[in-house]
């Protein structure tokens, strides 16, 4: 259960398939796992504009934090390790905002809000080497965090997986955008802090 609620947390609203997907969990028990937390009253399903998904209730957030807590009290001096790393994110995370955003927009001298439509190679070159450096110091936070707990390995291999396939920012793959903003609430959630 835990780590279905977890993943739930993490993607914010999915599929069972990209929840089980998340931690390389079985589908049925996902699945069953699911529907309990639902008779809990701590995930909900909803149907939208053409997409469903499961998404966590007050109750389940409440409930994903306690067992977050439990889970990092069982590792001495892990709630201080933990934070070291998110004190390290925080610079990074301005960094990789900015590549996002430079990514997106190419300004121009008659629009500081144009569209970036990626025809200046030194431009995008030039985002590439900020993400390159993101992912570099990503590699060392996501060794210590797993040497914490286990569950935060991955981030890093996800991180470099999107980045050579030029998958910056899309919201609807595995971009390192996505990866960021997963490991950005993983580290929220595990700390009990606020975004």
């Amino acid at each position: 259960m835990h780590r279905v609620l977890h993943a739930v947390r993490l993607l914010g609203f999915g599929s069972a398939t990209a929840i089980a997907r998340r931690f390389d969990l079985g589908h049925a028990t996902v699945e069953d796992s699911l529907q309990d937390a639902q008779a809990r009253g701590w995930t909900t399903y909803s149907s939208f504009a053409g997409t469903s998904g499961w998404s966590l209730t007050e109750q389940g957030r409440t409930e994903n934090e306690r067992l977050l807590r439990a889970e990092l009290d069982e590792v001495p001096g892990g709630a201080g390790k933990v934070q070291q790393v998110y004190d390290e994110f925080l610079p990074l995370n301005a960094l990789l905002q900015q590549a996002c955003t430079d990514w997106q927009l190419r300004p121009t001298p008659t629009d500081p809000l144009a569209a970036n439509d990626h025809t200046d190679a030194e431009w995008d070159a030039g985002v590439r080497h900020e993400l390159e450096a993101v992912e570099r110091a990503l590699g060392g936070m996501v060794g210590q965090l797993s040497d914490v707990l286990p569950r935060f390995s991955g981030y890093d291999a996800r991180f470099a997986a999107a980045l050579r396939r030029g998958d910056v920012d899309r919201s609807d793959s595995d971009s390192c955008h996505r990866v960021w903003f997963e490991l950005h609430e993983d580290l929220l959630a595990t700390l009990n802090l606020q975004r």
